[in-house]
């Protein structure tokens, strides 16, 4: 009798589940990447990461919704001081700054989809999947007006040099069961580990999560200068300026050799 009334309380909290809780157990994201590692070399002039996955399952595919694929790419988030500048007695000074605490120095949103019609605002708030709200600033002083344009003034600068990008309807989706989908990255990376989600949502709510990593390293001479720059500034500089002083002296013998011939 007692596992008779286990079974019926069990079943009654499963029927009480929310959709998408029940949806997340029965469709599961299996991941795959061109590459999970990106070399940084002085040639280095960009990346195209291609993403693509398929959606594993153990009961019929619903019929209610149509499957929707997000998938975001997040480089190392370090704080950022922002700065207001006003014209003043004809000279432009700094009048206010805030520091927004996590501005991503990469971010791209990939969707199956028009953004608004994959996820809803709530479930964005909750995953902070859209660029806006993968800035976070909090903190601002109470005298500051319009603090948030401080970090919109993030959002838009790193738009317009390419390293935030919303790219809809760039996800193919085949059959509710297969995606894949390239993920553009521009030259100038920052180092660091690369967080990739892939969300799967159905009517705009999230019935899974997968999350996975790309690995952004200087290699060879460039891991060797900047690995000095940063241990050893002092011979650092030393040998930067021998090179500088052994460049000179090159092109002053260059020059003289050229204008006796």
């Amino acid at each position: 009798m007692r596992k008779l009334l286990l079974s019926a309380a069990t079943a009654a909290a499963l029927a009480l589940l929310p959709h998408s809780a029940a949806q997340a157990a029965k469709e599961e994201v299996v991941l795959g990447l061109s590459q999970d590692r990106v070399a940084i070399t002085a040639t280095f002039d960009g990346s195209e990461i291609l993403i693509f996955g398929a959606v594993k399952r153990e009961t019929p595919i619903p019929s209610d919704e149509p499957l929707q694929v997000i998938v975001t790419v997040s480089g190392p988030a370090p704080s950022v001081m922002v700065r207001r500048k006003e014209k003043k007695l004809g000279i432009w000074v700094n009048v206010d700054s805030v520091l927004v605490d996590s501005a991503p120095a990469f971010y791209a949103v990939a969707t199956s989809a028009p953004f608004d019609t994959v996820l809803t605002d709530t479930e964005d708030l909750r995953y902070r999947v859209s660029i806006e709200r993968a800035i976070r600033s909090v903190g601002a002083a109470m005298h500051i007006r319009g603090a948030q344009d401080f970090a919109d003034a993030v959002v838009r600068i790193r738009e317009k040099d390419g390293f935030y990008s919303l790219r809809e309807d760039t996800v193919a989706v085949d059959e509710q069961t297969l995606f894949r989908t390239a993920i553009k990255m521009p030259a100038d990376l920052t180092e660091g580990d690369y967080q990739t989600r892939i969300f799967l949502t159905r009517g705009g709510e999230v019935v899974s999560q997968y999350e996975t990593t790309i690995d952004v390293r200087k290699v060879g001479l460039e891991r060797f200068l900047f690995a000095l720059s940063r241990e050893q500034p002092f011979l650092y500089g030393l040998m930067s300026l021998a090179i500088a002083i052994a460049a000179g002296w090159g092109a002053s013998a260059a020059f003289s050799l050229l204008r006796n011939r």
